[in-house]
């Protein structure tokens, strides 16, 4: 039987993931909320469905394994809104079942550690709606559910060179603040490897080896590109969004051992410095 993949809200970490399945001969459903968006993925040889909108029971039907990436809302998980009662219906017959979540549902640890054992005490609003989908998820009986925490993703198109070059990027500082990140190459990856060795009720938490302060990263992406030293903005001070301040709110070094452990990952960038340069190469050709 041809495995078959049901990606929800297939963006930026799904698509990776795609590009390890599909050679090995996967079919890949992937749903999208626009026409344009379901053309582009269609070129990438993934099967495009328009959702909301679709009937998913024939896709949900064949499907073997089952991927969710769409992120929740203050009203709640938007794919359990719309289809929770088929999936529900259908839990026992997915071989697999994984959700991509975030590390922001730890909130702020001042610095500190956390592995996946650590309470859930969300320091934002998003956060919550994160904690609350992810219980719903594992909530529905027989789900061979499979829960992925990732700290900030970072790829191809989403690193830090083009503010860097454009001379908008600007180091951030608030004293102790530290994030954990992850390459997206990484993230599938993980993924992969979690398809192939199934543990429902299994969490991970998906980051590299090196939490670090995000002025140092933009500032290493300068000094890979010859340029100068973005200039350092108090945070207190600085002219931000309130999205982008949101994320100062946290402050937490994230623990990667159970994808080693139990998944056997090796990553291929295990900080920020190896990631960083495979983009810039690759930005560069």
């Amino acid at each position: 039987m041809t495995k078959t993949l049901l990606s929800f809200g297939h963006g930026f970490s799904a698509r990776a993931l795609s590009k390890l399945l599909l050679p090995q001969g996967w079919r890949i459903i992937g749903t999208t909320r626009s026409a344009d968006k379901a053309e582009a993925l269609a070129a990438t040889g993934v099967e495009p469905l328009i959702f909301p909108g679709s009937d998913m029971k024939e896709a949900l039907a064949q499907a073997t394994h089952l991927l969710i990436s769409a992120g929740p809302d203050a009203d709640g998980d938007p794919v359990l809104r719309e289809v929770g009662d088929l999936i529900a219906d259908h839990a026992g017959g997915f071989e697999w079942a994984g959700y991509l979540s975030t590390t922001g549902v730890y909130g702020d640890h001042r610095g500190g550690w956390v592995d996946e054992t650590a309470a859930l005490t969300p320091a934002t609003r998003r956060g919550q709606w994160r904690v609350e989908a992810e219980a719903a998820w594992a909530a529905i009986p027989d789900l061979p559910l499979h829960i992925f925490r990732l700290a900030g993703i970072y790829g191809h198109g989403r690193g830090p060179f083009a503010k860097v070059r454009g001379g908008t990027a600007r180091r951030i500082i608030k004293k102790g603040q530290v994030f954990s990140r992850i390459h997206v190459d990484d993230i599938a990856q993980v993924v992969a490897a979690s398809i192939a060795r199934p543990n429902p009720g299994a969490i991970y938490n998906v980051c590299d080896n090196d939490p670090a302060p995000p002025q140092d990263v933009i500032g290493h992406a300068a000094d890979l590109l010859g340029l100068p030293l973005p200039p350092a903005v108090d945070f207190e001070t600085a002219d931000m969004t309130p999205m982008a301040r949101s994320f100062y709110a946290e402050s937490k070094r994230v623990k990667n051992d159970r994808i080693r452990d139990e998944l056997g990952v090796d990553l291929l960038y295990p900080t920020y410095r190896e990631g960083l340069a495979a983009l810039l190469a690759q930005e560069t050709g």
